[in-house]
């Protein structure tokens, strides 16, 4: 049983957002209470609300950023230096989106509890049918950056318990499916078009398929290259393909010596270079000056960066 807010909260607050004790968030994320305290002592990076008794309760938001932290973690980066990564991560993402909650959260969470229950029946036609609806709704961007992918990315980062990585598997294949499909049909007559390539390791093939359709736009084609594509042989790719820019995709913490990599790699292209993914909002300090433009993770941001960039309005 839940016990009474802490006075600090509104009036009201309890009322319109569930909030979990910590055995339940522990049970969600696969984190023991031990842990989920120290990183909230220590480092500071989750901050639950707290009872008149001290009890801890989590909110949505709460666990998912558990999640987030757990993903990093997973990628090799130290707890220490998640919080740094995170801030600068919500300070990109604010920059593109409206102060406070986005509009139509709350509807994201319903259409995300329906996807759930597909998912969860392994109902092939009800997700068809839940994935069309969201697409009627929403635009490309939103339908997939604030309402799907994220159901995608909580199955993945909970596979342990049993039956999650089925589940995961039937929804990575069926949307794997839908956007090889959309990215066929967008890149029939576009004038400009782009490779996009992952550095080896670095992502999963749905996040890169997304990628390639965030950055599509009724100009723009982009053409995607296999995940394991050499980054050595990039240039000869590029030299056949004559793009207008290349786009290298990578979702983890980049390592000291790729800015030297990409340097080496933007001498050897007769095209632009830029980065995206995780990996471009840690290293953009690192490469200012150099020639390779950073284009972030956020989607919008993303796209907005590479149309600034290819009309020559955006510095490297």
């Amino acid at each position: 049983m839940i016990e009474p807010a802490h006075a600090s909260l509104k009036p009201g607050d309890l009322d319109h957002e569930e909030l979990f004790p910590i055995r339940e968030v522990s049970r969600l994320t696969g984190i023991n209470p031990v842990t989920l305290r120290a990183w909230e002592r220590r480092y500071g990076l989750i901050q639950p609300t707290r009872t008149e008794s001290g009890h801890r309760l989590y909110s949505q938001a709460d666990i998912d950023e558990v999640r987030n932290i757990l993903g990093w973690i997973e990628r090799g980066v130290a707890v220490s230096k998640v919080g740094k990564i995170l801030a600068r991560s919500h300070s990109l993402k604010a920059q593109v989106e409206p102060a406070g909650n986005p509009i139509g959260q709350d509807d994201w969470k319903q259409w995300q509890l329906q996807l759930r229950q597909a998912v969860r029946t392994f109902d092939e036609s009800r997700l068809a049918q839940v994935y069309g609806q969201i697409f009627s709704s929403y635009p490309l961007l939103v339908a997939f950056q604030d309402v799907i992918m994220p159901v995608w990315q909580e199955l993945r980062s909970t596979r342990e318990a049993f039956g999650l990585t089925s589940e995961w598997l039937f929804l990575d294949t069926f949307l794997r499916g839908r956007v090889l499909q959309r990215l066929q049909l967008a890149a029939e007559q576009q004038e400009v078009r782009v490779v996009l390539a992952a550095m080896p390791g670095h992502c999963r093939e749905l996040e890169l398929l997304v990628t390639a359709l965030m950055l599509g736009t009724s100009e723009i084609a982009v053409t995607v290259l296999g995940l394991g594509q050499p980054v050595e042989e990039l240039s000869l790719v590029c030299e056949r393909m004559a793009p207008h820019a290349l786009v290298l995709f990578s979702n983890h913490p980049p390592s000291v010596d790729l800015p030297k990599r990409l340097a080496r790699l933007a001498l050897a292209l007769e095209c632009p270079l830029l980065l995206a993914g995780e990996a471009a909002d840690l290293a953009q300090d690192s490469l200012i000056g150099s020639q390779v433009a950073c284009l972030g993770s956020e989607g919008r941001l993303m796209r907005r960066r590479l149309q600034q960039y290819l009309a020559g309005h955006l510095d490297s």
